[in-house]
């Protein structure tokens, strides 16, 4: 239609509007909520600074409320800490922890004024923690140590002493002079006194050595050295302690090759317990954890699922957590549903070949789907072990089990290049189970730890502290000889305001 100024405009119909005026009103609300959920992490993803200028005005906030020290990790030092963790660059943080210090150093002083002696070492330990110059803690100190002994009756602690001496228990007796120092440092007859207590604990380490009590010995060790760093007799005395802890693990390495692998589980547990640091200790568990694994992949082979159990419990044991013990608790479980699905007869004639050719199909199936190892029963690796269960030596029945181990093998590397992490975490475990003997996966497993790293690394910038940790289980667990992996884990820890475990 046409009129003198033109043609004439076409308007929907104001009802046409109304009718989607609810629909887009949800959309609109959708919209808002979804930019209110996703506006921090994603802050935080794309900005990390705005996490450290987050957590650095609330230990701001925590120091001027008071709050220096909590264990929930609200505390201003638990905030500052987080913050330089993720940046240690930045001084605002360390100068923030200074603060802190210094503010504990004054709790420290108010508390003894107050007459709490207990509150006040609290609070001068957080302040020697964070590195509060020296000059300003001695004073207090002095003060506190005057402040305990006016509670305390020195000459009969000093009897106590001496009793406790003469009565040869030579731990009371380091626990009282230790005390009697405390209140009077450099006391002669304190020191004295300490020096034959000291003498007298260490008489029984000899003994102790030669019967193989190895955990007695590094306890009293241990003790002297918390009372006497520098006393004579420790040198001489730990060298002997390392030389036997040597002589008891080449004992264990000895069983280990001999097969004894029950009796080398059982020495290097006790190994483990008393000297969990050693290397040589840790690699010879670690290479018993790895040879009960084999033992438990041939039994559950076998259906032998009593022995592989046990077997796998003492792996356990000696290495929690290790990669190759997990994949053969994998590699039991799969026998066990393999067991459980097994027919009452072996398939003969026709009947065979028809389920031989299923699990061939089902085999190529799971291999373009890239499932090598799971689902249980739907997977490669488990068409694969039907197959040879029902033809072992037929052409194409090796072909695919030649097939698998090159594929799995390859599949790693590929994964990495494409940054595919989680894919190629799952490619050293098919590899595993396939050819757990080839020399090739040792080098597979540290070059995948070594990603997982730095995508740690990469996460805690960020300030992403969950994933970062499920980065450091990941490359923990693939190889816990990685270097980095102690220092990823205590800068995670003081990010989460926690102590390093």
């Amino acid at each position: 239609m046409r009129t003198r100024n033109g043609p004439q405009r076409t308007f929907p119909p104001v009802a046409g509007w109304r009718r989607h005026v609810p629909l887009l009103c949800v959309v609109l609300v959708a919209a808002v909520l979804l930019l209110a959920a996703l506006r921090q992490p994603l802050g935080e993803r794309l900005w990390p600074q705005a996490r450290i200028d987050t957590l650095l005005a609330e230990g701001e906030a925590a120091l001027a409320a008071g709050r220096l020290d909590q264990a929930d990790g609200q505390g201003a030092r638990q905030k500052f800490e987080a913050a330089q963790a993720l940046d240690s660059d930045r001084g605002e943080a360390r100068a923030g922890l200074a603060r802190v210090g210094l503010a504990a150093l004054q709790r420290a002083r108010t508390s003894i004024a107050a007459g709490r002696p207990a509150e006040a070492r609290h609070w001068l330990d957080l302040a020697t923690g964070l590195q509060v110059p020296r000059a300003r803690i001695e004073p207090v100190e002095a003060a506190l140590r005057q402040a305990e002994a006016s509670g305390i009756d020195l000459p009969a602690l000093r009897a106590r002493a001496a009793a406790a001496l003469a009565a040869g228990d030579a731990e009371l007796a380091l626990q009282l002079h230790a005390q009697w120092l405390a209140l009077e440092p450099g006391d002669a007859a304190a020191l004295e006194g300490r020096e034959d207590a000291l003498a007298l604990l260490l008489e029984g380490v000899p003994a102790a050595l030669e019967t193989g009590d190895l955990a007695t010995a590094a306890r009293v060790i241990a003790q002297a050295r918390r009372h006497d760093p520098g006393h004579a007799q420790l040198p001489a005395l730990q060298a002997a302690w390392s030389r036997a802890l040597a002589a008891q693990a080449r004992r264990a390495g000895a069983d280990l090759r001999a097969g004894r692998l029950e009796a080398a589980a059982a020495r290097f547990t006790g190994l483990r317990e008393v000297a969990p640091e050693d290397a040589a200790v840790a690699q010879g568990a670690q290479r018993t954890a790895h040879a009960l694994a084999r033992r438990a992949r041939q039994q559950a082979g076998d259906f032998h699922f009593d022995e592989a159990t046990h077997a796998l419990e003492l792996a356990r044991a000696l290495a929690p957590g290790d990669a190759e013990v997990e994949d053969a608790a994998r590699e039991l479980e799969r026998s066990r549903e393999v067991a459980r699905r097994r027919l009452p007869a072996a398939p003969t004639g026709r009947a065979q070949s028809r389920q031989l050719q299923r699990a061939l199909e089902g085999f190529d199936q799971a291999m373009q789907r890239g499932e090598w190892i799971e689902p249980p029963g739907a997977s490669a690796y488990d068409q694969l072990r039907a197959a040879q269960a029902l033809a072992p030596d037929a052409p194409a029945v090796r072909a695919a089990a030649a097939r698998m181990h090159e594929a799995a093998a390859g599949c790693g590397d590929a994964a990495l290049r494409d940054n595919r992490l989680r894919t190629a975490q799952g490619c050293p475990e098919a590899w595993q189970v396939l050819a757990p003997a080839d020399p090739a996966l040792r080098a597979a497993r540290p070059r995948l730890a070594q990603r997982w790293l730095a995508v740690g690394e990469e996460r805690l910038r960020a300030g992403e502290l969950e994933t970062a940790a499920r980065a450091l289980a990941s490359a923990r667990a693939l190889d816990p000889a990685t270097p980095g992996l102690d220092d990823l884990a205590a800068r995670l820890a003081r990010a989460r305001g926690n102590a390093p475990l």
